[in-house]
């Protein structure tokens, strides 16, 4: 009897085993795409123009990469929810609605609860509706794939989007005032001023990294880090 249990269990592990080797399989890929071999701004080139606008402060940048992760996620649910409902002529005006609903419904939760972050981006939270990767993934992926692989897929791209923001924001921050994380209380409220960490004391600031040219200067780096790190995986 304790031989039949034994291969039971031996049976039980195995089919775990399986059931986690084949969920690796499938979203590993979908979590190097997102993060890095096809990131939305350092291969696709989308979303730049938030991306160079709002990329002055790691705050800042933290505030529109988490409000188009939410876009993301939330989208792509939907429409992978509906990818055998909706037909194929009219699929894409679909996308259009349902993505400018999420953002709108995020727009009014930030002018609610971070109002001041709110003032701060300004124009560029009802233009996440018009990024071009959330409408890619949604047409690309979630259109396609179940509900699971979509919402993985929102967050993986979004995380992707959002890294390279908040380090492009870190950049510029510290370069441009010499602090980090300067304003935190506007995203973490009241009483959390001492997140703000002055890198360099007694910084007289340097004006270029916080104006859009620093942006472009600062995302060229990233760009061609990112080229020579993957050039030299492959060698």
């Amino acid at each position: 009897m304790s031989e039949t249990l034994s291969e039971t269990t031996a049976t039980s592990d195995f089919k775990e085993d399986k059931k986690t080797g084949s969920f690796l399989a499938e979203y590993t890929p979908i979590a190097k795409d997102g993060l890095w071999s096809n990131n939305a701004v350092l291969v696709q080139m989308l979303g730049l123009c938030p991306l160079l606008a709002v990329s002055n402060s790691v705050i800042n940048a933290l505030g529109l990469g988490l409000a188009t992760i939410a876009v993301l996620i939330l989208s792509n649910l939907s429409i992978s929810l509906i990818r055998n409902i909706v037909r194929p002529e009219i699929r894409l005006p679909v996308f259009v609605i349902i993505i400018a609903s999420v953002v709108t419904a995020i727009e009014l939760v930030m002018h609610a609860w971070f109002h001041e972050l709110y003032l701060i981006l300004g124009i560029f939270i009802p233009l996440i509706v018009t990024n071009c990767s959330i409408i890619a993934r949604a047409e690309a992926f979630a259109s396609k794939n179940t509900l699971g692989k979509a919402a993985f897929d929102g967050l993986m791209m979004g995380l992707g989007f959002t890294l390279v923001l908040v380090v492009l924001g870190a950049m510029r921050e510290v370069i441009g005032l010499g602090t980090l994380l300067s304003n935190a209380h506007i995203m973490f409220g009241e009483g959390m001023q001492w997140l703000t960490v002055e890198v360099i004391p007694d910084y007289k600031g340097f004006l270029l990294a916080i104006l859009p040219p620093g942006a472009f200067m600062g995302l060229a780096f990233l760009l061609a880090l990112k080229n020579y790190i993957s050039v030299k995986k492959k060698r």
